[in-house]
């Protein structure tokens, strides 16, 4: 099933010819001023480029150049050597505001008193932004209340991943969040030449409208934070297990499932995985954006759970389960799949690919023995695997829309300062904290953490993520980051582009619905609640009850991208 070519042209305009789909609009939403509230449950469909009103691009000069040199997004450039770092933002603006932004936060929420803060308000010029910290485990879901009683203070981060919590995220932002519109379009390079140096895709995809059938009725309603681009999340493999039972590193699914085989050990407390689930589609081709691909041939487009991959990734979950080669707790999704891999209880994790430094970093500071890797690129024996790439942004920070534009204007200075990359000295503050306090120089040079420093500023998101930088890079011990360097190159042949990329597609919530019980549904089959012959049933039910109205919502996306 072959995905068109990724030169196709891009028809902006043609975008809105799927306004019949939607109530009044390819979005589905009413006809309303930027003002007014919105709601509607039919959806969203954006266009994310060929928009005349975000900033303009200027190219942020890097103050020192890479070691090694990529092909940046998704073959990012990296640093194993660490420079004297060097400051951005040479005229500091002055701030006297002071704002609170909620974040989320996996684990304990640090003192506030830190010196990490203090340190960070003075540097960008004394505007004080408090953090109102929230358990990121439930942070997608009580957002939508947060923002429908607007109690989540002056601003919010939220990751991408987190959207699909709101019935209509298109909805939310207009009723919510500060149009900056007016603010950032053109040249912004005199005051926020950090921000102007982001990437234009960033900006594009931080836009949003109050009628997608209107293209002047968007705007933009986000500080784009990181594209990282390349692949986000990987399998890790103990790699020191493997040699010593002289196992090879799998190539396809079904060597993988022998690996599995042949470690697995249920009685004596030994299993493949602590739980594989969402990662498995990626090995058996099954689907972009919302499990959806388009036939060339037939000219049609289909969800994956209508294709024999289906059948195949669930009957390779169910084998899994039936030999105990997955922990016999995994349908409860409570493991500590991270504690299970470093005690060597499992060979196997579903992760994103700071797993591998992280386990890497333990293993430098003693705390653990053995090493870890990816696995490549796998698909069945004759098929050529497929890799997503990341098109995205990692996530946006959204202003309230009582902010005036003063204190918005401020808050943008802040993140322009955020947005320093690796090499400056605004950079190893975020990201290192206070040297002497959080790190200290190790005998390389380089920003070693001390126990406050992990706490502080390594473990929560705080202002990380407030803004993307205007340039990632691999960054950290050296042999790492020449290891993911290589990784990344050994897999650009594999890299696949989602058909949908330029655009950015909310399905209806009837879709949602019938997709979130269809997922339920794998579930009971993987693990043995359902059996493999129920799948013709559960897969009818998702096409009658929301599927297969979305089939026709997604094809005209589709040609909307790709031309009729």
């Amino acid at each position: 099933m072959s995905i068109p070519s990724s030169t196709a042209p891009f028809k902006r305009r043609s975008l809105f010819k799927v306004a019949g789909l939607g109530a009044a609009g390819a979005a589905g939403l009413p006809v309303a001023s930027a003002c007014s509230d919105i709601a509607s449950d039919d959806g969203a469909i954006q266009s994310t480029e060929g928009f005349d009103f975000l900033p303009t691009y200027q190219e942020w000069t890097l103050p020192v150049q890479p070691d090694l040199v990529g092909e940046p997004p998704n073959h990012p450039s990296a640093f194993t050597s660490y420079p004297e770092p060097v400051q951005a933002v040479t005229e500091v603006p002055s701030g006297s505001g002071t704002y609170e932004m909620t974040v989320p936060i996996w684990g304990d929420t640090p003192a506030e008193d830190d010196p990490y803060y203090a340190a960070l308000f003075e540097a960008w010029g004394g505007t004080i932004v408090n953090l109102r910290h929230a358990d990121g485990n439930t942070f997608a879901d009580t957002s939508v209340q947060w923002l429908k009683a607007n109690e989540y203070g002056d601003a919010i981060l939220m990751f991408g991943w987190m959207l699909g919590s709101h019935s209509n995220f298109q909805e939310t932002v207009v009723n919510n969040f500060y149009d900056l519109t007016d603010i950032l379009k053109g040249d912004i390079a005199e005051r926020w030449p950090l921000l102007a140096g982001l990437p234009t895709s960033s900006w594009g995809q931080s836009v949003w409208s109050t009628d997608v059938a209107n293209p002047d009725s968007a705007r933009i309603f986000g500080i784009p934070g990181n594209l990282s681009g390349g692949q986000g999340n990987a399998v890790f493999v103990r790699t020191d297990y493997l040699e010593a039972a002289s196992l090879a590193m799998p190539t396809t699914v079904e060597e993988l499932l022998e690996v599995c085989r042949a470690w697995s050990d249920d009685a004596n407390g030994k299993w493949a995985f602590a739980s594989v689930d969402w990662f498995v589609g990626q090995w058996f081709s099954a689907g972009d954006t919302e499990g959806w691909k388009w036939n060339e041939v037939e000219q049609k487009m289909y969800h994956s759970s209508e294709l024999p991959e289906f059948t195949e990734q669930l009957t390779f979950r169910r084998t899994l389960w039936d030999e105990k080669l997955i922990h016999p707790d995994a349908p409860t999704g409570t493991l500590d799949a991270h504690a299970m891999q470093k005690a060597g209880s499992v060979l196997f994790t579903q992760d994103n690919m700071g797993w591998w430094n992280e386990f890497a970093r333990q293993v430098k500071t003693g705390e653990i023995e053995g090493a870890i890797a990816p696995l490549p690129p796998l698909a069945p024996a004759g098929r050529t695997p497929i890799v997503p790439m990341n098109t995205t942004v990692d996530g946006w920070t959204f202003l309230n829309k009582e902010l005036s534009k003063e204190q918005v204007e401020e808050l943008l200075d802040v993140a322009n300062w955020c947005a320093a990359p690796y090499g400056t000295t605004e950079y190893e503050l975020m990201q290192y904290g206070v040297e002497g306090e959080h790190f200290n120089l190790g005998e390389d040079g380089t920003p070693v953490l001390t126990e406050l420093g992990n706490k502080v500023v390594q473990a929560p998101v705080n202002y990380k993520q407030m803004c993307g930088q205007v340039q990632t890079f691999l960054t950290g011990d050296p042999d790492m980051v020449q290891a993911r360097f290589d990784y990344n190159a050994s897999i650009q042949q594999y890299a696949n582009k989602n058909l949908f990329e330029g655009i950015r597609i909310e399905g209806p919530a009837d879709f949602k619905t019938a997709a979130g019980t269809l997922w339920d549904q794998q579930n009971d089959i993987a693990y043995g609640r359902a059996d493999l012959s129920t799948i013709p049933d559960i897969v009818q039910t998702f096409l009658d009850n929301g599927g297969e109205a979305a089939r026709e919502y997604y094809t005209e996306a589709y040609k909307a991208v790709h031309g009729e």
